[in-house]
């Protein structure tokens, strides 16, 4: 792959809408919640679209079952994969361009600045209603070059991502604060893995504790956006690339993440 000439125009000209998915802290569940917000928002009717720049951690095309397509270039940049056969829902990771998937990324600053550079600028993405951009965790290289490469296109703001406990959400503060030093309008926090759902009886039991994500939200005059439940069905399904919204119509965790997307769609669209 090479770098593409710098005359080619943007190529999130055709995006309306950019949303980052931060969180202070590793394990949380911010490419689980990016994924089932794009598996939502495209059940909804919407074109998404999912930039995973977790360069060390690329774990969407496996929770999306694409496996490791090659990637192709056009006139306008490389040519995202999509995941369904409508075309409703683009990817791109640097999980598509390692030749070996056990291979460990063992980069400098610079050289994960360039690559986020080029995924920012040199994809193809064509009409889309929402990209989604999945970050590693805390404040790093990467999220700055990510904010850098994205200041010359409209960034609507960012969803943090929590889980209940008190080590966590003090973690997601500090990421508050970098949002508020790096001018990005905080859209909502969602806590996930807010209890436990039983897969016989459906019961929710609070193993960690809850409510942490709200009372954040509250500390910070930031929305909640809503909590997800740690659902042994939505894992399975991540872990063998199912649609879990589809599969699982009925469950009150398809519930609440239907209406974290809608929600934070409404906050886009006002």
């Amino acid at each position: 792959m090479t770098n593409m000439d710098s005359s080619e125009p943007g190529s999130l000209d055709q995006v309306k809408h950019v949303v980052l998915v931060l969180s202070g802290k590793g394990g949380v569940g911010k490419s689980t919640i990016t994924t089932e917000l794009a598996l939502a928002l495209r059940h909804s009717g919407h074109k998404v679209g999912i930039l995973d720049v977790d360069l060390c951690g690329p774990s969407i095309p496996r929770m999306l079952s694409v496996g490791k397509p090659e990637v192709h270039q056009c006139d306008a940049g490389w040519v995202p994969v999509y995941a369904d056969p409508q075309q409703q829902l683009a990817l791109m990771s640097i999980g598509f361009l390692m030749e070996d998937p056990d291979e460990a990324v063992v980069w400098r600053g610079p050289k994960k600045t360039a690559l986020i550079g080029q995924f920012v600028s040199d994809v193809a993405w064509g009409e889309l209603d929402v990209l989604l951009v999945d970050t590693p965790p805390g404040t790093s290289d990467e999220h700055l070059a990510v904010l850098e490469n994205l200041r010359k296109h409209k960034v609507d703001g960012a969803v943090l991502v929590t889980t209940p406990q008190a080590v966590s959400t003090g973690d997601v503060r500090r990421e508050i604060t970098f949002c508020k030093k790096t001018d990005v309008k905080i859209l909502g926090i969602v806590e996930n893995m807010s209890g436990f759902v039983c897969p016989h009886c459906s019961e929710c039991s609070n193993i960690f504790s809850k409510g942490g994500g709200e009372e954040l939200a509250k500390l910070t005059g930031s929305v909640f956006l809503g909590s997800v439940p740690l659902d042994p069905l939505l894992t399975a399904s991540l872990e063998e690339g199912r649609d879990f919204l589809q599969a699982f119509p009925q469950s009150s965790t398809y519930t609440a993440i239907s209406d974290i997307a809608k929600t934070l769609l409404s906050s886009l669209e006002s």
